[in-house]
């Protein structure tokens, strides 16, 4: 609920500045939130992880768009992609760098007792619990991969 006033608070500012980029990026976030408010089983209020699942799943689809924008050399298109994502990812945790992954993937892997690819699923959903919404999916697999394959 607090993100949801922080967005309502921070349309209204973008609003009057007219800020038509941040706008964009805050409606995108609000609506969002809106859907997974009324999914079935959702409940009156969010919680904070289902608000940062609900926040990276429009970041990965403005990165994708962004991407398929490049490729077909639609600048314009892209720029507005570009704007969106980095004003959702202002309210989104702080990003664990690739080396700060890498270290919680070792300790996880000691946890569990991985010895080989085959302990990726253990690993990956203990790693998963612990760096939720502080780093992007992808990144966890492809470091989990990583060390894995080093053992």
């Amino acid at each position: 609920m607090a993100l949801e006033n922080t967005i309502n608070q921070d349309i209204k500012a973008a609003m009057l500045a007219k800020d038509d980029a941040r706008l964009r990026g805050l409606r995108a976030i609000k609506s969002a939130l809106l859907l997974a408010k009324t999914e079935k089983g959702a409940g009156e209020t969010l919680t904070e992880e289902v608000e940062i699942k609900v926040l990276q799943k429009l970041v990965k689809q403005r990165k994708e768009s962004a991407e398929i924008y490049l490729q077909q050399n639609r600048q314009d298109l892209y720029q507005i992609e570009k704007e969106e994502q980095d004003v959702i990812e202002e309210y989104l945790p702080k990003q664990l760098s690739k080396e700060e992954i890498t270290e919680q993937v070792k300790l996880v892997i000691e946890e569990v007792g991985a010895a080989s690819v085959k302990d990726m699923g253990k690993v990956m959903g203990r790693v998963n619990q612990l760096l939720g919404g502080k780093a992007d999916g992808k990144t966890i697999a492809e470091v989990v991969k990583e060390q894995l394959n080093a053992l």
